[in-house]
């Protein structure tokens, strides 16, 4: 069994990924012109070709930060690079589209983007794989040392159904409105290493498994584990993955700060010689899907002893829990902004009061790029 070296960060470092699907400016539809995108990119703004990175499918663009210290670092450096990406999609005559799925766009339509990762993945998974038409976020939180990765990421599922329920924008699909806040989280779990991580007691578990995956041909690169939250060895990071597609920066930013603060507060009380709380995957499994049917009107398991709750009252407490860390990362008024989504609503809620009031999902689709600004 080969190890798995972690390359621990010595500061919780933070980096973003902001998937955007790429509609055309017309018909709403989904545009295949990812390729030409970037191709723009290389020729006018070369000083960005690092931070725009290409996808499965050709419709699709990710837009990524260095590593950054702090929640406003983050997002200065994504409006940076989406303020460029932006005047190149401008004279391709496409939008950038911020949600997890497309209310209507059709999978058949939709093209491979070239490689032999992409087109294996294609071919192991066929209908599965063809129908991942969803867009998410992932944000990396930096670990100073590989025992602290697996419970901190146990802890941090108590915390799947708030992430997930915030940054909802999924409810509509193929032209139907699926009942789901996210259908994005129950389509991504169909791939064969996606979904809930499993739970592991130590790193040479982790690692016995990662050997099984690869002697079995399930996976060759580590990478190709999708969960929800994974831990990123080479990086030094804990990855969140659960999080819809973001439809603007202020809400991002303030998912961003939320996942930073829950992880230095979850290093800290490790730190202090904590045993950091955990519940069964069955009822981390419940939570999921709780959130994903009712976004933030869902009611959330607790703890191991089935203690439920709204998931926004939930949330009212642990804001006040981590404002002291926030203080710390810099980031107080963007966790704040977690409050006036929960408040407020989120994507998915909007989307739906747009089809209300106009019957048409172009509508849906041109209020989602609208929310980009």
């Amino acid at each position: 069994m080969t190890p798995i070296e972690f390359d621990g960060s010595p500061t919780p470092s933070l980096g973003v990924e902001w998937e955007f699907a790429l509609t055309d400016k017309g018909t709403g539809d989904l545009s295949n012109s990812a390729a030409d995108l970037f191709a723009l990119v290389s020729e006018q703004s070369p000083d960005r070709r690092g931070k725009v990175h290409k996808e499965l499918l050709r419709n699709t663009v990710e837009i990524v930060t260095g590593v950054c210290r702090d929640t406003p670092e983050a997002m200065a450096d994504l409006r940076g690079t989406l303020d460029s990406v932006r005047d190149h999609t401008e004279q391709l005559g496409v939008d950038l589209y911020g949600a997890g799925t497309h209310p209507f766009a059709e999978w058949s339509t939709q093209l491979l983007t070239e490689g032999h990762r992409y087109a294996e993945l294609i071919e192991r998974t066929q209908w599965w794989g063809r129908q991942m038409l969803i867009w998410g976020v992932h944000v990396h939180v930096g670990i100073s040392h590989r025992d602290k990765v697996l419970p901190i990421l146990d802890a941090l599922l108590n915390y799947y159904p708030h992430l997930l329920a915030l940054s909802a924008s999924s409810p509509m699909w193929a032209g139907q409105d699926t009942g789901y806040a996210s259908n994005r989280a129950m389509m991504f779990q169909q791939l064969p290493t996606a979904g809930l991580p499993f739970q592991f007691g130590t790193w040479a578990e982790f690692e016995a498994f990662v050997a099984d995956q690869k002697t079995t041909g399930i996976i060759d690169h580590i990478n190709e584990i999708r969960w929800d939250i994974r831990p990123s060895p080479h990086l030094g990071t804990i990855e969140v993955r659960v999080c819809d597609g973001m439809t603007n920066l202020t809400d991002l930013a303030a998912i961003v700060a939320l996942i930073h603060c829950l992880v230095v507060e979850l290093d800290r009380r490790l730190e202090a010689g904590e045993t950091l709380p955990q519940m069964a995957p069955w009822l981390v499994q419940e939570n999921k899907w709780r959130a994903a049917r009712y976004g933030l009107d869902a009611i959330v398991i607790l703890d191991a002893d089935c203690t439920e709750r709204l998931v926004t009252d939930d949330l009212a407490d642990l804001l006040v829990r981590l404002e002291p860390i926030a203080r710390e990362l810099n980031c107080v008024t963007e966790l704040g902004r977690v409050a006036h989504i929960a408040e407020h609503g989120t994507s998915y809620q909007r989307q739906r009061e747009v089809y209300r009031r106009s019957r048409s999902l172009r509508e849906v689709v041109a209020s989602v790029v609208a929310e980009l600004g």
